[in-house]
C-alpha cells in the first residue's frame, strides 16, 4: 500500500538515524513483531522491559511508513467525542477508554524519560473548540462529561478565547490539561535502539509474503526464501493489515499536512504552544514543534486512491497555509514541508487490540484514529500482559469481538 507521499517533516528533519540489517538466513525466534513503525517499537519496547526475546521485521525502513507521516499530537480525546462514545460502547468501556488514554500521556513521559536521547517530547495544553456555534451544546455536554469523570478540563467562553487567540474567532473550547507531542520517527527509533542494547533483533527490508500457522506456531516466509518460525506473532502493520483479516473493519482516508519555516525566535508561538484543534469533520488541527515550527494538518478526503491523493496536495497544502495564516495572522506563516497520507479509522474511534480466529497464535495492534500513538502504548500493555499470561481487565474494550462474531 502506498502510505505516504510529499516531504514528511520528521525524515527531513532527522535523516537516516540508524540502519538495520536484512534477514538472510531461517531462523526462529519466540516472539516475532510484524511492523517497524512506532507501534511495533512500541510493543518491542514493553515486551523487552518484560524479559521477553523479542525479532521485529519492517518492510520498508524503520519508521517511513505512517510514522513518518504522523503529526504526534499525544491526546487522550478519541476522534469519537466521549458522549458519542458512551452512546455507542456504553458508559463503563467510554468512560475507561478516555482515562487510559490520559494514563497513557504520563506513560509516554515515563518512556521517553528513560531513553538516553531526547525524541522532542513535550507536555503541552490541548484546546478543542467548537467550529460553528450550533456545535456549542454538544460541546457544552462534551465538557461537563469529561468534567465528571475527571479529567483535568476548564470551559472558555466566547470571550476568554479570545483574550487568548484573537484569531479564532469561536464561541467556546475546551482547554485539556493533559497533552504532548512528540517526534514519533525519532521515538521509533530511539526504543528499537534500547531494545537492540538489550537483546532484541530487528531487520528491516524485508517482507513478509506469506503466514502459514501450524500447529506449534507459525511460519513466515520473506520475500527472500527464508523462513521465520515463531511461537507468537504479533501484527502491528498499521493501517496495511487490514487485508490480513477477512472482515472490513476500518474505513480509509486520506489527509494532508504542512509545516511552516522556523518562526521567529521567541518562546511561544501562541497561548503555551497549546495544540488546537475544531470540533468539525473532518477537523484541523495544529501544534508547534521543538525548532519553533507551525504543523497544520486535516483537510481530509474520504477516498483511499493514493493517485487521488497525491493530486490533491499542491491544492490542500495552499488551503491549510491559508488556515493557518487566518488563525495567526501576525505569524510569518511560509510553508517548508508539505505531505499527505492513508490513514484509517473505526466506526467507534477505538482501537483494535488482540486475536481473531482466522489467526492463531497471533495479537494484532491497531492503533487507529487521531490519538493513535497512544492506543498503541495501550496495546503494547495489553500484549504483554497477554504474553506474560496475566489477564487484563481492558483487553475486553479492545477486543475483535465487539464487531460480532470474529
Amino acid at each position: 500500500m502506498d502510505l505516504l507521499s510529499g516531504q514528511p517533516h520528521w525524515f527531513y528533519k532527522n535523516g537516516v538515524l540508524h540502519a538495520y540489517p536484512a534477514l538472510t538466513e531461517n531462523l526462529s525466534a519466540e516472539i516475532v513483531i510484524m511492523g517497524g513503525g512506532i507501534t511495533g517499537a512500541l510493543l518491542a519496547w514493553h515486551l523487552t522491559q518484560a524479559g521477553f526475546p523479542v525479532v521485529l521485521l519492517e518492510k520498508r525502513h524503520i519508521g517511513l511508513g505512517s510514522t513518518s507521516g504522523s503529526t504526534a499530537l499525544l491526546q487522550y480525546e478519541i476522534d469519537t467525542m466521549l458522549t458519542d462514545l458512551i452512546n455507542l460502547v456504553g458508559e463503563k468501556d467510554a468512560v475507561r477508554s478516555y482515562l487510559l488514554c490520559v494514563e497513557a500521556i504520563h506513560k509516554a513521559r515515563e518512556i521517553v524519560d528513560s531513553l538516553q536521547v531526547k525524541t522532542s517530547f513535550s507536555q503541552v495544553k490541548s484546546l478543542y473548540y467548537a467550529s460553528k456555534k450550533d456545535d456549542l451544546p454538544l460541546l457544552t455536554k462534551e465538557y461537563e462529561a469529561r468534567k465528571r469523570i475527571g479529567i483535568d478540563v476548564e470551559w472558555w467562553d466566547q470571550g476568554t478565547l479570545r483574550s487568548h487567540f484573537p484569531g479564532i474567532r469561536k464561541s467556546g473550547a475546551i482547554l485539556s490539561h493533559d497533552a504532548a507531542q512528540v517526534d514519533a520517527y525519532a521515538l521509533a527509533h530511539a526504543l528499537l535502539q534500547e531494545c537492540i542494547r538489550k537483546g532484541a533483533r530487528v531487520y528491516d527490508t524485508v517482507e513478509i509474503t506469506d503466514i502459514r500457522h501450524e500447529r506449534t506456531g507459525t511460519s513466515l516466509v520473506l520475500d527472500n526464501g527464508n523462513v521465520v518460525k515463531t511461537k507468537k506473532l504479533i501484527v502491528a502493520a498499521g493501517y496495511e493489515s487490514q487485508k490480513l483479516i477477512s472482515r472490513n473493519f476500518v474505513r480509509l482516508h486520506s489527509s494532508y499536512a504542512i509545516v511552516s519555516k522556523p518562526m521567529p525566535d521567541k518562546k511561544e508561538l501562541w497561548y503555551e504552544n497549546a495544540s488546537l484543534w475544531e470540533s468539525a469533520r473532518p477537523y484541523l488541527y495544529l501544534r508547534t514543534t521543538e525548532d519553533n515550527r507551525v504543523l497544520i494538518g486535516g483537510k481530509d478526503e474520504m477516498f483511499q486512491s493514493a493517485i487521488k491523493r497525491d493530486k490533491l496536495l499542491p491544492r490542500k497544502s495552499v488551503e491549510l497555509e491559508k488556515n493557518a495564516r487566518s488563525m495567526f495572522p501576525d505569524l510569518p506563516f511560509v510553508t517548508d514541508y508539505t505531505w499527505c497520507g492513508t490513514f484509517a479509522e473505526t466506526k467507534d474511534g477505538l482501537p483494535f487490540i488482540g486475536g481473531v480466529k482466522e489467526h492463531p497464535n497471533t495479537l494484532f495492534a491497531l492503533g487507529f484514529g487521531g490519538n493513535g500513538i497512544l492506543f498503541s502504548i495501550i496495546a503494547a500493555g495489553i500484549i504483554t500482559d497477554l504474553i506474560a499470561g496475566k489477564k487484563n481487565k481492558d483487553a475486553a474494550i479492545f477486543s475483535f469481538d465487539r464487531l460480532g462474531k470474529s
